[in-house]
């Protein structure tokens, strides 16, 4: 493939990265847990849109750039540390929503849902990109199946960035799709529900913690 070398080794180990938890997919399986397959689908998504800027960033040599500037990766890491705790301060002190009294309206409902669904699918995104970690992942990771020297590194670096992407997504819809079989258990137990999210809310605060302090 032009440009590109040792594809075969590649795939094998995005596909081992993807099946070792990390934060995304501690994210998303919180997101499935707490408010079923859909939000976990959205939230994959999301995470997937992430991805898709970082492929960019990194083909055209904006994530080195990030990566090699001290004050840039502390502004993105707190920021994104930030964020995540924003996510799980809500989640852990929002109120028990309220039966709609035109819940029997399909319409209704569909513009009911349609806003939070947009809402996930902008928090996964944002929880990736602004996580420095990835921006060091797409930058040590990518270049090494890179040809040095091809004039089609751009071409290389998408074409990478695609083939990860697509199977990210697989696998996170995968997770997504299993993690939120749990919540069907929970849908007629609200307080139980209650306690899980505020469960959930505690590990996002937790991973935020953890970023804020994290150091190269």
């Amino acid at each position: 493939m032009s440009g590109i070398t040792h594809f075969g080794f590649f795939v094998v180990a995005v596909f081992l990265l993807n099946v070792t938890p990390g934060p995304d997919t501690a994210y998303i399986v919180g997101r499935s847990v707490a408010q079923g397959r859909r939000a976990g689908l959205m939230s994959a998504l999301g995470i997937s849109a992430g991805c898709c800027v970082h492929s960019l960033a990194c083909a055209f040599g904006l994530t080195a750039l990030l990566a090699a500037s001290a004050t840039a990766f502390t502004v993105i890491k707190f920021v994104g540390a930030l964020y995540l705790v924003y996510l799980g301060v809500r989640l852990i002190f929002t109120k028990p929503e309220k039966p709609a009294a035109d819940a029997a309206n399909p319409v209704s409902q569909g513009l009911a849902t349609a806003r939070p669904l947009r809402q996930l699918f902008l928090q996964g995104f944002w929880t990736n990109v602004l996580n420095p970690k990835v921006v060091l992942f797409f930058v040590s990771f990518f270049p090494q199946f890179v040809v040095p020297g091809s004039d089609q590194k751009v071409v290389a670096f998408l074409t990478l960035g695609v083939v990860f992407v697509v199977m990210s997504t697989i696998w996170n819809s995968f997770v997504a799709w299993i993690a939120g079989s749990v919540t069907q258990r929970f849908s007629g137990k609200p307080a139980l529900k209650r306690w899980l999210d505020r469960g959930v809310g505690t590990a996002f605060v937790g991973l935020g913690i953890r970023l804020a302090t994290a150091t190269r």
